[in-house]
């Protein structure tokens, strides 16, 4: 399962730990993804997405067709 948003497509970001010594170890940065249950309106269905919970607050305030057709625009 990767760990991917489904709208908005934020993945896993890489970088460093490092320590006070200089020394450096990979790491990541993993997205804070949450699994909901959408009601989807025009289809008259629930959808389960799973999206970052950045990409949930706004799917909350324009709805999932409207941030479908404006992340499918970019």
């Amino acid at each position: 399962m990767a760990r991917r948003c489904d709208l908005t497509g934020t993945s896993v970001q890489y970088g460093n730990n490092v320590s006070h010594a200089n020394n450096k170890t990979r790491r990541r940065w993993l997205p804070n993804l949450q699994k909901k249950r959408v009601w989807v309106a025009e289809e008259g269905k629930f959808v389960t997405v799973k999206v970052t919970a950045s990409a949930l607050k706004t799917l909350d305030k324009i709805g999932y067709t409207a941030m479908k057709k404006r992340l499918d625009s970019k």
